[in-house]
């Protein structure tokens, strides 16, 4: 890892995150503990330090644990764990840039793709993000963002997740883009270049105006028409895109619902120094239930322990 790749790159996008710096901050102790605690295969020990300290706190004990024992922080978490505490430790080790980049890959390697978690990434995230995760990916991977997207998909789809990726505010006039959506939708066949077009290059507040207009115009919801007129991945990606423009906090804690230990955790981690904060204000106000009370019903042990450090609190 090029620790000077790093500096050149934000590496907190926003300030609704639940975890925070650490104040007393003492990185020689924590990796003196952190050293103890995996010869020991200590869990809960480093449940509790690397929980409690910020991405940029944890790089600093990784860089000190390897000048202090000449081995690699994740490497030996890898020894002394397993499971979904493994994972999850190992997610926080790394960088935010690396960590989304991480998730990409692992949506496309192997067979077939997982479709959502792109979708989840992609939508959520500003051009500009998207761009240092482009850079993070080339990065580790070797590999180009755009063309292993494009080996992975197919058709409306394939152009509409490039389109995502590439997504920058362009001006436009609302009531014509209205025109243009609806017009597509009233056609036999339904064009999706105009959603492909539009809706990956405006501004959120400009796109809710085009799609609360275009439901006053159609006379249903923007979903609906998207259900009844595409099929397949475009489908679902409209959908999710359509979502995640009228509020990304309500989607991703539509996803978190599922209490999938893997989704859980992968939007736990992405943003726990973001946005988490209106992320769990979302699931209690889907749920009538606390993300901090819905994870206790769900999982256990030191795994359950991590989980809440990262979720905070109560709401």
């Amino acid at each position: 890892m090029d620790p000077e790749y790093f500096k050149s790159h934000e590496m907190c996008w926003g300030t609704l995150g639940t975890v925070r710096p650490f104040s007393n901050f003492h990185p020689d102790r924590d990796a003196t503990e952190i050293q103890a605690a995996l010869e020991m295969k200590d869990a809960g020990t480093l449940v509790r330090i690397l929980t409690n300290r910020n991405n940029d706190q944890r790089q600093v004990i990784a860089e000190t644990f390897q000048k202090m024992t000449q081995k690699d922080l994740a490497a030996g978490v890898k020894k002394a764990l397993s499971g979904e505490l493994e994972t999850l430790l190992l997610a926080l080790l790394m960088p935010p840039l690396q960590y989304e980049a991480h998730r990409l890959q692992q949506a496309m390697v192997g067979l077939g793709t997982d479709e959502e978690t792109l979708l989840e990434i992609l939508c959520t995230r500003s051009g500009k993000q998207l761009q240092e995760i482009s850079a993070a990916y080339q990065y580790f991977y070797k590999k180009d963002l755009e063309k292993e997207l494009k080996a992975e998909t197919s058709g409306d789809f394939a152009k509409l997740v490039v389109a995502l990726l590439n997504k920058e505010s362009v001006a436009g006039v609302v009531q014509r883009d209205i025109e243009s959506l609806s017009a597509s939708l009233n056609g036999k066949k339904t064009d999706a270049g105009p959603w492909i077009d539009i809706l990956t290059s405006r501004d959120s507040d400009h796109l809710n105006k085009v799609l609360m207009g275009l439901e006053l115009e159609s006379g249903q919801m923007v979903a609906q028409a998207v259900e009844k007129r595409f099929t397949g991945d475009f489908q679902l990606g409209l959908k999710v895109l359509v979502q995640c423009i009228e509020n990304p906090d309500v989607y991703l804690a539509e996803r978190l619902m599922t209490m999938e230990t893997s989704m859980v955790q992968a939007i736990m981690v992405s943003h726990c120094e973001e946005d988490l904060l209106c992320i769990r204000a979302a699931f209690l106000k889907l749920t009538g239930t606390s993300l901090y009370t819905a994870l206790q019903k769900q999982f256990k042990g030191d795994h359950l322990q991590a989980l809440l450090a990262i979720c905070r609190s109560e709401d």
